[in-house]
């Protein structure tokens, strides 16, 4: 009974070590992402490995997945916030006595308001965009609005194939640059990210993103 009791003990001091350490090691993780400039605040971060130290040892993690607000991209000259930005990272290695990582597979995504994208869109017409269906965004206008295609090509979100709808598609000879498509190209991205699909939704566009293999995060 006592030997039992003593390796109840032992097993206990070993997980609670274990808990102790992916602590440290999630947030090392997270002022990783943030030294990098991955994002502006700090994010949350959970290690899936279970036991944590038997993975530390191999030298290597298979889930990663870190949480943020904190997330911006940019076109050059407006910057707007990536909402409820999520990453799930796997092949994660750190680096430089926990202070870094670098990660062997991952993707991401996160939503950007309408309100928000339209900033990058000022000029063209396309001020108030909504949803209008998959793949669709519109905006509205006098007597009617626009509607138009949104998807990505490489790094830049695309608005194309804009028509005139309602009473205002008589006004398509004279609409000029309105129903000219439209194109942004996100020059801020996190280092490592790439822009693989932006996707109009209900609630804004979602932007996913793919993690470049080998991406290194930290100081």
């Amino acid at each position: 009974m006592k030997l039992l009791i003593g390796l109840g003990v032992v097993g206990g001091l070993l997980v609670a070590a274990d808990r102790v350490a992916v602590g440290v090691a999630e947030d090392q993780a997270a002022d990783a992402a943030v030294s990098s400039g991955w994002l502006t605040s700090k994010p949350t971060v959970e290690i899936g490995d279970v036991p944590f130290l038997t993975s530390a040892v191999a030298g290597e993690l298979d889930q990663v997945d870190l949480s943020s607000d904190g997330m911006t991209v940019t076109d050059g000259k407006e910057k707007v916030t990536v909402r409820s930005f999520r990453a799930s990272l796997s092949q994660v290695k750190f680096t430089d006595s926990y202070r870094g990582v670098t990660v062997g597979r991952g993707d991401g995504q996160g939503v950007v308001d309408y309100k928000d994208l339209a900033k990058f869109m000022r000029g063209g017409g396309l001020l108030n965009l909504e949803y209008a269906g998959p793949g669709e965004v519109k905006a509205a206008m006098p007597a009617g609005g626009i509607t138009g295609k949104m998807h990505s090509e490489g790094n830049d979100v695309v608005v194309d194939n804009l028509q005139l709808t309602g009473t205002a598609s008589a006004l398509k000879g004279l609409a000029g640059d309105l129903l000219k498509p439209q194109r942004f190209h996100l020059t801020g991205l996190p280092k490592g990210l790439s822009l693989a699909e932006a996707a109009p939704e209900q609630g804004g566009v979602r932007l996913r993103f793919t993690v470049a293999p080998g991406t290194t995060l930290g100081h």
